[in-house]
């Protein structure tokens, strides 16, 4: 599992962590939600998770989403 801050074009950070927002209320709160959910059933630790979420809620709704697909596995 790569714990480092960079993004790969071989795809997320982790991979292993898999988030279904297709079907699913659209809006910021809820795909963070989801990701938070979804890292937690994961077990990655606080410091990952907190990390994603200041990165996710650092910026716009495009952000949230940029940032939902650099993270986890999104679909």
């Amino acid at each position: 599992m790569t714990t480092d801050n960079a993004t790969t074009p071989a795809g997320p950070k982790y991979p292993n962590v898999s988030v279904e927002l297709t079907g699913h209320d659209g809006n910021a709160y809820n795909i963070i939600g989801r990701c938070l959910k979804a890292a937690r059933r994961a077990g990655l630790g606080a410091g990952p998770i907190a990390a994603f979420q200041i990165e996710a809620t650092s910026g716009d709704y495009d952000n949230v989403l940029q940032t939902a697909m650099r993270w986890f596995d999104v679909s």
